[in-house]
């Protein structure tokens, strides 16, 4: 724990945003002395039912707007990840008038035990997870949580005594920070993303350096070596390949840990997410054989890469988690198989131009779906072919059509969801439900 920046017990504190971070905030933050009122713009069921469920808890919220008289009675407030920096309710008194705050900072203040955070532009669900995995197989209690779908402020309340917090951290959650220090932070890579929100690359960037923000000389900064963009943000010791084999330089061991083709998770990028995890695991103090047999034993995570079943002959692999050209680009190199591949929701910014290239050698046919749809189709439809299909019913049908006993169909979109769905994570359950059901029928049949 550590001192918080801002008084807690008995403030007024407004959360914004009623999604997994915001709701989990307001419980922690009243639990711990705080008249909380929580808000959103939004009038889904989901979030109508989030606000319910705080009042129930005697937590003051509402759902399908914020109310700027209560707004104004806060003393400070707290922002979910899933509120854009230039949401209009950030840059309007009294909330621009007041010290703001992430999730993640305010949980920090909480927290009884070290954090070892990850963060990059890719690979940052399947690195935090394998982390927690190798973690756990070598003895040590640890709650993975942050971006990875847990808020960090749920494992606070729910995990009080474990030895550490693997966390999952973006962007949006750093830009908030003030006292936010993990003992262990791993920066994987930084290729141009979200760029509907940031106004250029560098901005972003600024806002990953920011992991690093309050380390001290006890604490750790892991980084990829192989990544130009990160040669500012610092430096310490290493894990790399030798011979094939993950080899590393830490403090109390040397040499090799496991084969490269004993891992799971397919892809020259898992290795590199294996690398960061190796490395982070022995400053975490994981002994060597306990890392060998976590990265061994790893199968992967939900929508990243995920194999979700075989029907006839035709593999279909959820990759809803890539939400950006970069994610896509690894996923295009992780099969050899010809490929089906759907793309498409809310563009982010960035060209898809960048993938024509893998795209001419790899897949027969590109579904697009959403509103990026015609953009994706006019940078794309000169290389390769591409059906603007709507919905991604309509992909997994016209998929299933096209696919030819031993092809590859992968969902690997490169846009957000939030145009069709609520997250990545319901896309990739819809993508799953879709393939089963299908194979269900020709089972039927």
């Amino acid at each position: 724990m550590i001192d918080s920046p801002v008084q807690v017990d008995g403030a007024r504190v407004a959360v914004l945003g009623l999604g997994r971070s915001g709701s989990a905030a307001a419980r922690l933050l009243s639990r711990r002395g705080a008249s909380v009122y929580a808000s959103d713009v939004a009038s889904s069921d989901r979030t109508v039912a989030a606000a319910e469920a705080l009042i129930t808890e005697g937590i003051e919220a509402s759902a399908a707007g914020h109310d700027r008289e209560l707004l104004f009675d806060c003393d400070w407030i707290v922002v979910s990840p899933g509120i854009r920096p230039d949401a209009e309710i950030l840059n309007t008194p009294p909330v621009c008038d007041r010290p703001i705050f992430s999730e993640i900072e305010v949980a920090s203040w909480f927290a009884r035990a070290p954090v070892a955070a990850v963060t990059g532009t890719n690979g940052k669900t399947t690195t935090t997870a394998l982390l927690g995995a190798v973690a756990q197989t070598g003895g040590v209690s640890v709650s993975v949580a942050g971006n990875i779908g847990r808020a960090f402020s749920t494992a606070v309340l729910e995990d009080p005594g474990v030895e550490w917090y693997v966390l999952e951290v973006s962007s949006f959650q750093l830009a908030r920070i003030e006292t936010f220090r993990p003992r262990v932070a791993v920066v994987l890579n930084l290729t141009a993303d979200h760029l509907d929100t940031y106004p250029d690359v560098d901005a972003y960037a600024r806002d990953k350096a920011r992991i690093s923000l309050n380390q001290g000389r006890d604490d750790h900064l892991c980084l990829n070596a192989e990544d130009e963009a990160l040669s500012g943000f610092g430096s310490d010791r290493g894990a790399w390949v030798d011979d094939g084999w993950i080899t590393l330089a830490g403090e109390a061991y040397s040499g090799p840990i496991i084969k490269t083709a004993a891992l799971k998770i397919p892809g020259q990028h898992n290795v590199q997410n294996a690398l960061a995890a190796t490395l982070a695991a022995e400053l975490m103090g994981i002994e060597p054989t306990a890392i060998g047999s976590g990265l061994r034993s790893f199968g992967g995570v939900e929508h990243r890469l995920e194999r979700v079943a075989i029907v006839d002959g035709v593999t279909f692999v959820n990759d809803s988690k890539a939400t950006n050209v970069e994610s896509v680009t690894v996923a295009l190199r992780a099969f050899d198989q010809p490929l089906i591949v759907v793309l498409g929701g809310r563009h982010k910014g960035s060209p898809y131009a960048p993938l024509a290239p893998l795209l001419a050698a790899r897949a027969r046919h590109v579904l697009v779906i959403g509103e990026a749809a015609p953009r994706i189709v006019s940078e794309l439809d000169e290389v390769v072919d591409v059906t603007d299909v709507g919905t991604l019913e309509r992909a997994v049908e016209r998929a299933r059509e096209l696919a030819r006993p031993g092809d590859l169909v992968l969902l690997s979109p490169a846009c957000s969801s939030y145009d069709q769905f609520d997250n990545y994570e319901v896309r990739g359950e819809r993508f799953r439900q879709l393939v089963v059901a299908g194979a269900e029928r020709e089972v039927a049949r």
